[in-house]
């Protein structure tokens, strides 16, 4: 990345008229689409807008909606820690995808649509950065109650509302993100109006000075947050709104974002019944992918015919593909390291990717079940207490569930749950108070959200931020005990679980002054990046010194670490911790993190 990236940005953002568009700022939305933002001749052409019905608003957020849905993957890849969670750009573009499907054709005044988007935007809010964002719609609602249509003042306000309703959601807003964009758009905004209201200006003009402070605002981040500068982007959430405002402004000038792959279709599509088969019907159970750089002796077209000859006799659903450099392959085998031995023969991994497809299949057939569930939507106090908990992997989820669980949310990294998602499993709890353990630091706002939508029952959300975390939380339930005491209790015994956790590079990255490359070993201390290696065995150790004190540790492992090599991470975490210490391995079964590691006291 050029040293002078934040100069281009700012001038890239201030072009967004234009044809031009900078990289980091996401502002790449659609060739289409910027088309119409050229300013100058086009603009004189265009009729001015100076106000927009409910209608317009409708079709703004639905542009908005594919603006981010168009430039997800960008979003994604400006997450600053090379972990495998870079969903910004998902949960961001989930969160606001009723507007491209239930919310199609909605009709009403300003009032009614806006009321209707923060409704089912909250609902839909995903990771913190959905919640936020459908906070800010939230507030934007409350600004235009009464409304049949809206001028700039009235926008204005409204989008003061939007910004104040999205950092009350936040417990300690941090500047250099999502908020202090959204900020500064809103000051700009109103600083429009405080001038005479023949100087307001059409609701364009409006949009395009947000626009433009937006993009500044956002090539700014990196001097307000460290961990930015370090890496070298600007804020992803920031770069979501950025699209956002690309696509309302867009819409305005009545030229809509489009979506760019038009076979995605909003509507609904029948679902496959994954019951259908049974899970032991899966012959060769992983799913095995590899990009292999070949080395110099393999290098030329047809050089590793003798590697796809073993894989044809290893599995099936096998794909094999072939240039001068590289290899790719695909199959599902019994033994995925046998093809990753034999692959590396011929050159370097560039990728690799290894999912158990048994422990997928049954991740659907209880999904399927659970929604076939004839359940009533709001459930019947049974108990005085009940634990709704959000984790992943068949073995975690059994966890859980043996500690009493009652309900069970899938989900953790790259896949938060919906505020919707939670809420359900809140209603369906036969409990008076329900306990929610949210497990992940991006799955807590939408936690408190389904808790301020519950009407029926008294949520407590209790902020664990691993499955460590979940499960000492549970050990501290006393059902003897009141909310106020449970909830100390628990909070103490969260304060002294060590977490520790490995797993890879998903993109190259710089950390603490290394460079990260992709499919490198990550040990993770307390959900931050601490350690990066070559192995995870080197990275065991490493991260094995974060319970090191502890005299009840337990490993989980994950869908792609055989049993084999989980007893072989037992011996080499019990040889650096506490020699005294209760060591106990459990098949996790969870995807992305290879091992998680609790460390406790008795």
């Amino acid at each position: 990345m050029k040293e002078n990236k934040k100069e281009t940005e700012i001038d890239t953002v201030k072009d967004l008229n234009n044809e031009n568009t900078a990289e980091n700022t996401v502002s790449d939305t659609d060739k289409e689409k910027n088309k119409t933002e050229k300013s100058g001749k086009e603009k004189t052409k265009r009729k001015t807008a100076k106000t927009i019905d409910g209608d317009t608003y409708r079709d703004m957020v639905t542009s908005a909606a594919n603006a981010l849905d168009n430039e997800k993957d960008q979003i994604n890849n400006l997450n600053v820690f090379p972990v495998p969670d870079g969903d910004t750009g998902i949960n961001m573009s989930l969160t606001m995808s009723p507007a491209r499907g239930e919310l199609k054709g909605f009709s009403g005044t300003v009032a009614d649509v806006s009321n209707e988007v923060a409704k089912t935007f909250l609902r839909a809010a995903r990771g913190n950065s959905g919640v936020i964002l459908s906070s800010f719609f939230r507030g934007m609602a409350k600004g235009l109650k009464g409304c049949v249509e809206a001028d700039a003042k009235t926008i204005a306000t409204a989008f003061k509302n939007g910004v104040d309703s999205a950092y009350k959601a936040v417990m300690t807003p941090t500047e250099g993100t999502i908020l202090t964009v959204m900020k500064a758009c809103a000051d700009n905004a109103m600083e429009r109006m405080d001038k005479k209201p023949e100087d307001y200006g059409d609701l364009d003009e409006l949009f395009s000075s947000m626009l433009e402070v937006a993009g500044e605002t956002l090539a700014k981040t990196p001097d307000m947050l460290p961990v930015l500068k370090q890496a070298n982007v600007v804020d992803a959430g920031g770069s979501g709104f950025v699209a956002v405002l690309q696509g309302m402004l867009a819409a305005l000038r009545n030229d809509p974002v489009k979506p760019k792959n038009k076979s995605e279709s909003t509507e609904t599509k029948k679902q496959a019944d994954f019951s259908q088969f049974s899970t032991e019907d899966i012959t060769y159970p992983y799913c095995t992918e590899c990009i292999v750089t070949k080395s110099k002796d393999y290098r030329g077209e047809g050089m590793c015919e003798e590697l796809h000859c073993f894989i044809n006799k290893i599995g099936d659903s096998v794909v094999f593909v072939e240039d001068t450099d590289i290899v790719k392959l695909h199959v599902h085998t019994t033994d995925p390291g046998k093809v990753l031995s034999e692959a590396v023969r011929f050159g370097e991994f560039y990728t690799v990717k290894i999912e158990n497809m048994k422990n997928q299949h049954s991740g659907m057939i209880a999904t399927h079940n659970d929604s076939a569930e004839s359940e009533p939507e709001i459930a019947a106090p049974e108990k005085k207490y009940g634990f709704v908990t959000v984790c992943s992997g068949n073995g975690i989820k059994a966890v859980f569930s043996d500690l009493g669980a009652d309900k069970i949310v899938t989900g953790g990294q790259t896949m938060n749950p919906s505020t919707e998602d939670l809420l359900k499993a809140v209603n369906a709890t036969p409990a008076e108070i329900v306990f929610v353990l949210p497990n992940n630091k991006n799955i807590f706002l939408a936690a408190k959200a389904a808790a301020e939508l519950c009407t029926d029952k008294v949520v407590e959300v209790i902020n664990t931020v691993s499955v460590p975390q979940g499960v000492s939380a549970m050990f501290a339930f006393d059902p003897d005990a009141s909310l106020e005491e449970n909830r100390e209790m628990m909070e103490a015994r969260i304060a002294d679980t060590k977490t520790a956790s490995v797993t890879y590079a998903a993109h190259d990255s710089t950390f603490d002054g290394k460079k990260i490359k992709l499919g490198q070993i990550l040990g993770l201390i307390e959900n931050k990046v601490k350690h990066v290696t070559d192995t995870r065995e080197e990275c065991l150790k490493l991260v094995s010194d974060a319970v090191k004190k502890s005299s009840i540790i337990t490993i989980y492992y994950g869908d792609d670490v055989t049993k084999e090599e989980a007893e072989k991470a037992a011996e080499i975490i019990s040889e650096n911790v506490n020699p005294y210490a209760e060591v106990t391995l459990i098949d996790g079964g969870q995807p992305v993190y290879a091992y998680i590691i609790s460390g406790e006291n008795e």
